[in-house]
């Protein structure tokens, strides 16, 4: 789970101040979409994130990315909750979760798949269990996950 150079200054910048105001950084991400860049930063609590939190978190990073302009070219500042399919990219971001469902996507095959979804078990700073059924589980490295976030069921 590679960041982009820009991607990760902005996470080192945005981060203290996210968490100065009681919310956790989730993820920063730096696209261009058509023939627009946008900088989407994702943010949550754990009671959930309002518009109020957003806009608070929005006001305060737009002033430090434009006193310290890691970014040269012009973009769309988005800040907005990771929703209820959130991403999952850290270590820690497994453990919170430990319990509830999710889809993890692997760089290489683990026992011939790639693609892995079930409840999310055992974390260790090196990798996470992932049961897949009742007499199932995957253990896969950290170092291994390309992409991985939470099933919501209806």
């Amino acid at each position: 789970m590679t960041k982009s150079k820009v991607e990760q200054i902005v996470y080192e910048l945005s981060e203290p101040i996210i968490r100065q105001n009681g919310m956790e950084l989730v993820d920063v991400e730096f696209k261009k979409e058509g023939k627009n860049w946008f900088l989407r930063i994702f943010i949550d609590k754990p009671d959930g994130v309002g518009i109020d939190d957003c806009q608070l978190i929005s006001e305060k990073i737009s002033c430090l990315l434009d006193e310290h302009d890691p970014i040269s070219r012009s973009y769309y500042l988005e800040v907005s909750s990771p929703g209820i399919e959130r991403p999952l990219k850290k270590p820690e971001h497994f453990a919170r979760f430990k319990g509830e469902k999710a889809q993890i996507k692997t760089y290489k095959p683990i026992e011939n798949s790639k693609k892995f979804s079930g409840i999310i078990g055992e974390v260790t700073n090196d990798t996470v269990v992932l049961i897949i059924g009742p007499e199932k589980e995957i253990v896969i490295p950290f170092e291994q996950i390309a992409k991985a976030n939470l099933i919501y069921e209806f």
